[in-house]
């Protein structure tokens, strides 16, 4: 064999070797990004990941048709950009006395924060009239998430306001605690993230989150304080409100930090779905299922979404499927499917931290596991 042969011969190993070691760099990254912890965060046991398990007991919720609107949503205000802008945060006290302003610093720094100069969250912009506002920011580390409610922002660059602080969590870890001022539950974890529910878009795949209105579906005795694992509390005002508009009693295990789902003895074409996100939702629950995180204050339901630098759930629903994700109607067909879910959930009596989902076999694979 001549010296150029030899030369092609060796070059064309060499391109062959080095094609075979970048195969195999982007499969061993293809298997280190199966799970993107900036959309589905926390460890695969975290409660917002775990599946309803086989042995989960279910109750019968007693959830009572909600009446003043067909459906409405709870905005948690999720900001993962670490590179962005410091934002200062400083404290106000409006709280959520609809006569007072949200967007004047009144007090002390709260802390600093990456947040967009063009992420803007005001009385022009949020939905209703005191949102529970509650914001879960990703700090420059890339894993410290701080939390803080009600915030507000409500002009392009400049401050920020906010009242409450919370515990910070780790994008890796467990992430239970957060932002949710009725619950104590986080206000990241269990969010319906933007582009789950879109026409492309595939199942579901972590728990969720809703809000009742407490007045007649919270239990409250002075034993359980009207709160249940893994929540941290109930409203402070829950021992004067809780059930107290309701003729029937309420369900006992109906408390704030319920798990909550639809048992797979039910068939889920026998309830006659009407459009195609009520039914993906309806899989989510069966799965998965939601925790109950904060009182809606009024007789309507309410489904926790995702508001942020990356889009709004609200505003791609409605570009996605034609209707509004928060009709004000309950004759529509989007409202009838949130009926067919509420009326029928269950609570997983025995959801604890021994037994996630109500242990035994998870009706889904776990989360692949994600790590910095």
């Amino acid at each position: 064999m001549n010296r150029n042969c030899i030369l092609i011969l060796t070059a064309f190993l060499l391109t062959a070797s080095i094609a075979k070691g970048c195969s195999r760099l982007q499969e061993d990254d293809q298997h280190k990004l199966k799970r993107n912890p900036f959309k589905q965060p926390f460890s695969s046991a975290s409660i917002w990941n775990m599946p309803i398990g086989s042995e989960a007991v279910y109750l019968h919720a007693g959830i009572e048709r909600a009446m003043a609107k067909g459906m409405t949503i709870d905005e948690d205000l999720i900001v993962l950009t670490p590179y962005a802008p410091q934002t200062e945060i400083f404290t106000n006290y409006a709280g959520w006395n609809r006569n007072k302003n949200r967007c004047k610093p009144e007090g002390d720094l709260l802390f600093s924060a990456p947040i967009p100069d063009d992420f803007v969250v005001s009385p022009e912009t949020w939905d209703g009239l005191t949102p529970n506002s509650g914001l879960a920011v990703l700090m420059p580390d890339g894993r410290t998430i701080k939390q803080t409610q009600p915030f507000a922002r409500c002009k392009a660059g400049e401050p920020a306001t906010s009242q409450y602080m919370f515990g910070d969590e780790d994008l890796y870890g467990e992430g239970y605690y957060g932002a949710h001022g009725g619950s104590g539950l986080s206000a990241i974890g269990g969010a319906l993230r933007v582009g789950e529910l879109l026409q492309e878009s595939g199942p579901i795949q972590h728990v969720l989150k809703v809000n009742l209105y407490g007045q007649k579906n919270f239990y409250f005795d002075y034993e359980t304080k009207g709160f249940r694992w893994p929540a941290k509390a109930a409203d402070s005002y829950a021992e004067k409100n809780y059930g107290k508009a309701r003729t029937q009693p309420v369900v006992k295990e109906c408390r704030m930090g319920a798990l909550l789902a639809l048992p797979p003895s039910i068939n889920l074409d026998s309830l006659g779905f009407e459009t195609t996100p009520g039914r993906r939702l309806a899989e989510a629950f069966r799965d998965y299922g939601a925790y109950i995180v904060d009182d809606t204050a009024w007789d309507v339901y309410a489904l926790v979404t995702e508001w942020g630098p990356d889009g709004r759930v609200k505003d791609e629903f409605e570009e996605a499927w034609g209707f509004f994700i928060d009709p004000g109607s309950k004759d529509t067909p989007w409202s009838r499917d949130m009926d067919r879910i509420f009326l029928n959930l269950h609570v997983v009596v025995n959801n604890s931290a021994g037994s996630i989902g109500g242990g035994g076999k998870p009706r889904k694979p776990l989360a692949p596991p994600i790590s910095p």
